[in-house]
């Protein structure tokens, strides 16, 4: 069998290694931070993430799926605070089973780690730095710390490929940029960062807030988030402008972090008493679109995840994307076995169009997330969805329910939506037509 070299063991990294090792390829893992199951922290990464239908189908194949639901919290719909502390549920589906869940990134990335070393052909290497690929010789140049004096040393790592699974600022892609003349790359940043907050449990572990919601501060051009850890505590994340007349740039002493939060988000203040430590010491994170193409290198290498596709964390989907990449090359390995390259160019072809779909979709609900959901006219037309759904059920289907609780590719869920909107709109309007011009038509007779 083939040897494959994985450069990343985060949660696509080690998900990956275990359908590889579990397929009988010689697998080395190698990532540059230390073993997360020694207490490490991933810094300045989100602690908690959204895992749905996609991520769970593909722990499922690997016989993980309930460990890691153990260790979730479903979160059944959106909880919107106002300004003035009113709270709207807005549930996520008609069917109330149907739920997104929160967990914590490092319970998720133990557990996949520890399902790809069930395997004996699979082998993980902590505190290794990959610095270059040699994509024709499919050789990963890592750096790491040798001796009692810890010094540097560069050791090649030799396989019939290289994957990349190291997240958006990746070696590996970066290799195939400089060296492919073809290779497309395209690297945006929205305007906005984000820096993560607390809300600690309350007596006896207690959630302060409703434990099985998305909290959601909309305040039209900004938003702060929060999701339920299984400690009580709710990892708030707030998303703000960098610079402008309210931004991160301008808001720096105590006294002006305690006045901003006080007017927008009154009702969270008292759940906060970490917030001026919070808001001081954790840093402030940035949110980049990353598209390229190809995601491949004849036999020799391919990307998977953020590597390929990175994408904003609005719609709660960029890690079970990146799961769902595992899924489909782990397919197009098994459909392609002798033809390696083969395999490679279809998985490209399979996820590139969904990859891109999902950016798009990403960043449009941002948008819905911090300036619709706080509307009477937006909580309308998500009632007026989950109407349709149940009337129409298997016919009509919204867009969130799609992207969230099926497998159907992204790019096919958008256009889907697309054409429903059109016909549901059109039928509103000729409905609406026809009514008035019955009420003219009546009013117009005479007596």
């Amino acid at each position: 069998m083939a040897k494959f070299v994985l450069i990343g063991s985060g949660l696509a990294g080690g998900l990956l290694a275990a359908y590889l090792g579990r397929r009988g390829y010689d697998v080395d893992l190698y990532e540059r931070r230390s073993d997360p199951r020694e207490g490490n922290i991933i810094g300045g990464r989100s602690i908690n993430l959204a895992l749905s239908t996609r991520g769970i189908h593909a722990l499922e194949q690997v016989g993980i799926a309930n460990e890691v639901l153990q260790h979730a919290i479903p979160m059944r719909g959106r909880m919107i605070h106002d300004k003035s502390g009113d709270l709207h549920f807005a549930p996520y589906d008609v069917d109330p089973k149907k739920c997104i869940n929160s967990i914590g990134r490092a319970a998720l990335n133990t557990t996949v780690i520890e399902a790809a070393q069930r395997y004996s052909n699979v082998r993980v290497h902590f505190n290794h730095r990959c610095t270059n690929v040699d994509l024709t010789e499919a050789v990963a140049y890592l750096e790491t710390k040798t001796g009692q004096a810890g010094k540097d040393q560069l050791i090649p790592a030799h396989g019939d490929a290289v994957i990349g699974v190291d997240g958006a600022f990746s070696a590996v892609r970066q290799s195939m940029q400089k060296k492919l003349e073809n290779f497309e790359y395209d690297e945006s940043y929205l305007p906005h960062g984000y820096k993560e907050l607390t809300i600690p449990s309350g007596p006896g572990g207690s959630w302060q807030m409703e434990k099985n919601a998305l909290h959601i501060w909309p305040r039209k051009s900004f938003m702060m988030i929060a999701l339920p850890n299984p400690d009580g505590s709710f990892t708030c994340t707030l998303f703000w402008e960098f610079e402008g007349p309210r931004s991160f740039a301008t808001t720096k002493t105590d006294d002006e972090v305690r006045r901003f939060f006080r007017e927008e988000f009154p009702d969270a203040v008292p759940l906060m008493p970490t917030l001026l430590k919070d808001f001081k010491d954790n840093p402030t994170g940035s949110l980049v679109t990353i598209r390229c193409a190809p995601w491949h290198y004849q036999d020799k290498v391919a990307l998977v995840g953020d590597a390929a596709h990175a994408v904003v964390p609005f719609y709660g989907q960029g890690m079970n994307a990146a799961f769902e990449d595992c899924v489909v090359l782990d397919e197009c390995l098994a459909q392609f076995p002798n033809n390696r390259e083969r395999a490679f160019a279809e998985y490209f072809v399979r996820r590139k169009e969904n990859a891109d779909a999902l950016a798009d979709l990403a960043i449009e609900n941002f948008i819905e997330m911090r300036d619709k959901t706080a509307s009477r006219a937006f909580r309308a037309k998500k009632k007026l969805d989950h109407l349709l759904e149940a009337l129409l059920p298997g016919i009509y289907l919204p867009l969130y329910t799609m992207v969230t609780f099926t497998r159907i590719p992204y790019a096919e869920a958008a256009r889907r939506a697309q054409r429903q909107d059109r016909i549901v709109y059109g039928t509103l309007i000729a409905v609406v037509i026809f009514i008035v011009s019955l009420l003219v038509h009546f009013a117009a007779k005479p007596g």
